[in-house]
């Protein structure tokens, strides 16, 4: 009984039936939604805006990070795919430098080869042809010899001087026409006035 005793009292003095015991006073609900109203007004205007900003620039800065990794990805390999080329390039190179050093090395040996040719080849003319000078010269200087020698040994067979020069020309001809021919005899070495 005291405690509705108590009730009653109260619900006198806050103005509401006593049937309502947990309602606030009046008063107090005006100032709670006044004071719900301004800090739902400063969050919506002032706390969620900063919030979702901060959001936004966490979420931009994440897609650009990504957007960044992403982009470097692609500059590594389209790097990578560049330098790929430019090694399978550099080896193509390198192989054709070698290929044409090769080739300029094997032009450069035939080329010596040739001129190393001609020159035996011209150097061999040169020795056949000094070696026929100097066979010619020594026919020549045989052929001297042999007349002389001829002429010397014809005049003592024949006894009579054979030295006229006409006479010892056709003598000498003669008689080494006769050697190379095969055909000397002694019967046939007789004095030009003694012919047979």
């Amino acid at each position: 009984m005291i405690t509705a005793s108590v009730v009653a009292a109260e619900g006198e003095t806050t103005g509401f039936p006593s049937g309502f015991p947990l309602l606030p006073h009046p008063a107090e609900m005006i100032i709670g939604v006044i004071a719900f109203a301004i800090l739902y007004w400063l969050y919506k205007t002032k706390v969620v805006p900063r919030l979702e900003e901060l959001y936004e620039e966490r979420a931009a800065a994440i897609e650009g990070g990504m957007q960044q990794a992403e982009q470097a990805q692609e500059e590594a390999k389209a790097a990578l795919e560049q330098y790929t080329a430019q090694l399978a390039e550099a080896r193509a190179e390198a192989n054709s430098i070698r290929e044409s050093a090769r080739e300029q090395g094997a032009q450069i040996v035939a080329e010596m080869r040739e001129q190393a040719q001609a020159e035996a080849a011209r150097i061999t003319e040169s020795a056949k042809r000094q070696v026929e000078a100097e066979r010619q010269q020594a026919v020549v200087q045989l052929r001297q010899e042999v007349g002389t020698l001829s002429t010397a040994l014809a005049s003592k067979i024949v006894g009579e001087s054979l030295e006229d020069e006409v006479r010892q020309k056709g003598i000498v001809d003669r008689f080494l026409e006769e050697l190379e021919a095969g055909e000397v005899r002694p019967e046939k070495i007789a004095p030009a006035g003694q012919d047979a």
